[in-house]
């Protein structure tokens, strides 16, 4: 009977492991914006979905690092689901409060940008097998905003006419 029972349970793991997965990328982190108490960022996150039927997302998890420190960490609950045989694109919001910021300001004076590291777990609701979740890391910079770019935008053309604008009107 126990050789049943371990034959059973050795069919079942090996479905269960040949299940076909979600995968995801963290394909970008950009800075959004800054606030009174706080600089945004956004990650975002492409996850496949190998289904005929969209998958629910039960919640997003995100640790951000920079200099070897903890800056923001948190998670999105029920961000939605994966839309059915396709991609979908997950933007996760990320805050930093401006204390932390100000602890950064070595590497900021450096090269203008913050260097860091994102690690995030998506946490996906398979039918049968149950939550899995999907760890996703990213190393790279995050480039700050010039002063120009935060008053006027960050496309440098529209700075250049903004500032001439600027011009004209003084010298009238």
């Amino acid at each position: 009977m126990s050789g049943l029972v371990d034959k059973a349970k050795h069919y079942v793991a090996e479905k269960i492991a040949n299940v076909p997965k979600p995968d995801a990328s963290l394909t970008d982190v950009d800075f959004k914006k800054v606030s009174f108490d706080s600089a945004d960022y956004i990650a975002k996150v492409s996850v496949n979905n190998p289904y005929p039927h969209p998958l629910p997302i039960c919640e997003i998890k995100y640790t951000l690092k920079s200099v070897g420190k903890v800056i923001a960490s948190g998670n999105m609950p029920d961000p939605g689901s994966i839309k059915a045989s396709g991609t979908t694109v997950l933007e996760v919001p990320v805050k930093v409060p401006h204390s932390i910021i100000v602890t950064l300001v070595k590497d900021v004076a450096k090269d203008w940008d913050i260097d860091y590291e994102l690690d995030l777990g998506l946490i996906v609701d398979l039918p049968v097998v149950g939550n899995i979740t999907i760890p996703l890391n990213r190393k790279g910079e995050i480039k700050l905003p010039t002063l120009s770019e935060a008053i006027w935008g960050s496309n440098d053309e529209a700075a250049k006419e903004a500032s001439k604008e600027t011009k004209r009107e003084i010298a009238n």
